[in-house]
């Protein structure tokens, strides 16, 4: 990478990390053979602003493209924390109120306790592969075209150089 003299050309450099889109695993499928949908961006309703650097902000958060992004995020999440945090108080309460269930063997030494404690384990692994997935094909893309449409659009306001 280039030193960066502290001048802004307002030009893309080709050792940007966000120049390359596709070195980063975007454009895979969503799992159903079919490219992840596309989130609306929120340049064009920017265009000539005159604001403050916060009003950037908040137009950006107003849009369409964050809305999106965001209603992504809580899709997945609400939903994976709800059964994730169902599946712990399950397991905690029935080990509590019933320990002759789970002192049950399974096979050999290996009781329903020891399972079902592996299972938490194997199920945090299991959410956290599918929360990277579903940012990867869903979010990433469309978060880091507003990133990026935002530093552009501060950077043509006042007070928005670094």
């Amino acid at each position: 990478m280039e030193k960066h003299d502290g001048r802004d050309t307002g030009e893309a450099r080709f050792d940007d990390p966000w120049y390359d889109a596709l070195g980063s695993g975007w454009g895979e499928l969503d799992g159903t053979g079919a490219p992840a949908p596309a989130v609306p961006s929120a340049r064009p309703e920017h265009e000539g602003r005159t604001g403050g650097t916060a009003d950037v902000y908040l137009e950006v958060q107003r849009s369409a493209a964050f809305q999106e992004v965001r209603g992504r995020y809580r899709r997945f999440v609400v939903p994976g924390v709800a059964v994730f945090f169902t599946w712990y108080v399950s397991y905690v309460v029935t080990a509590t109120t019933a320990p002759g269930f789970m002192a049950r063997p399974v096979a050999g030494a290996v009781n329903v306790a020891m399972v079902a404690g592996l299972g938490q384990f194997l199920s945090t692994f299991l959410f956290t592969w599918a929360y990277a997935r579903h940012a990867r094909l869903r979010r990433d893309r469309a978060a880091l075209d507003l990133r990026w449409d935002t530093q552009e659009l501060t950077r043509s306001v006042k007070g928005g150089e670094r």
